[in-house]
């Protein structure tokens, strides 16, 4: 009998509802094509247009919903003019990321041909590479669900860094064992720990740890270092790297110039991936000034779906799904090289329905072209 997950699915504000309906859609696509499992869906409601209807930010018995599903299908989250009286933004999916522990943050980063490519060198048609960010500690300790700032008066505030031994080994070995997949499907597998070790006590603990654990994957070569360099580095050779490990605060802003570098958030897909739990969204916001306008790009969460996929088939031991997986990565990729994906991002003609329409096109060939080539 096929292998069938439950998803809940919570589709958010602005173009989020119209992203993860294309996810939807091209999951289905992929699942017809491969066989073997199929995907349940159960809805649940949250964000900010849900808060300026009912004063919640989810639904009743949504966070508990969510975690009995097999993983977490997210859009976006938050519009600008909807906000908690404090003035913070409405944002359920961070009490989520800290009630499930999702400490690995996965954030590739892979060059397509015919997509904006913003360095001249042409070794960055070569970009493939993966952002590691610890999630639920580091700088973004004080923010969020912990609010561990410390306001002293009208002259002075103090945010707390966090960095904890089981969350950090849990961190680099889920690190190790990625570089690992990565060097069996043809990358280099290799894993470079990032951080500020020469400055601050969290960060050399944090190598520490990283080399401490190093010893027990022999067969992916590791190194360092340090943030500021690496920040250089993805500008001038990105694409000499594979994963790269960091902090929380120093993953949020190198996974976006890592993004910026093969073509802006509209391809910046993300895993939030703990022991037990997985959620799944673009790394986008709402995009309020283009919702229902059917111009958002699509990819970043269809490609977010690929990784829930591979998540599951890890999960569950249903291969079919990592071949699906495997099946939509391929499917964006030709539709960029044949010109067939032309995102109104990059200046092209195809809105969300258009894109999302020819990449389940792109995912329906190939058994056409498999018996081509036979």
């Amino acid at each position: 009998m096929p292998h069938t997950s439950q998803i809940a699915v919570i589709k958010g504000d602005g173009i989020g509802v119209d992203v993860t309906e294309a996810t939807i859609a091209v999951a289905a696509a992929a699942a017809e094509v491969v066989g073997g499992f199929s995907l349940s869906y159960r809805e649940v409601q949250a964000g900010a247009g849900y808060f300026a209807a009912t004063g919640r930010d989810i639904e009743p018995d949504g966070e508990e919903t969510a975690g009995t599903a097999d993983a977490i299908l997210l859009g976006a989250i938050g519009l600008p003019a909807i906000r908690h009286a404090d003035g913070t933004e409405i944002s359920p999916h961070l009490r989520l990321r800290e009630r499930f522990q999702l400490y690995a943050g996965v954030r590739p980063a892979r060059a397509y041909p015919n997509a904006p490519q913003r360095l001249a060198d042409p070794d960055a048609a070569a970009i493939d590479l993966v952002i590691l960010r610890e999630s639920t500690e580091g700088l973004f300790y004080s923010a969020a669900v912990h609010n561990r700032s410390e306001v002293i008066g009208d002259s002075e505030v103090r945010d707390t860094l966090r960095i904890t031994r089981p969350t950090t080994e849990k961190l680099h070995r889920f690190g190790f064992r990625l570089a690992e997949k990565r060097k069996a499907r043809g990358r280099p597998g290799r894993l470079t720990c990032v951080d500020k070790a020469n400055v601050f006590r969290s960060m050399a603990f944090f190598r520490r740890i990283f080399d401490e654990i190093r010893p027990e994957f022999p067969n992916v070569d590791a190194d360092h270092n340090y943030v500021d360099a690496q920040a250089l580095d993805l500008i001038r050779q990105p694409w000499a790297f594979d994963v790269l490990v960091m902090e929380n605060m120093f993953g949020d802003i190198l996974s976006d110039l890592a993004g910026a570098l093969v073509g802006g958030m509209g391809m910046a897909a993300c895993a939030e991936i703990g022991d037990a739990h997985g959620l799944f969204q673009p790394a986008h916001g709402s995009a309020p000034d283009i919702m229902g306008q059917d111009k958002a790009n699509p990819l970043a969460a269809v490609l977010s779906g690929a990784l829930m996929l591979d998540y599951l088939a890890d999960k569950t031991g249903a291969g079919a799904m990592a071949d699906a997986a495997q099946l939509i990565e391929e499917s964006v990729y030709r539709g960029f090289a044949e010109r067939r994906l032309r995102p109104m991002e990059f200046g092209g003609d195809m809105g969300t329905t258009a894109m999302t329409r020819e990449l389940i096109a792109l995912v329906g060939e190939r058994e056409t072209r498999r018996a081509a080539s036979a």
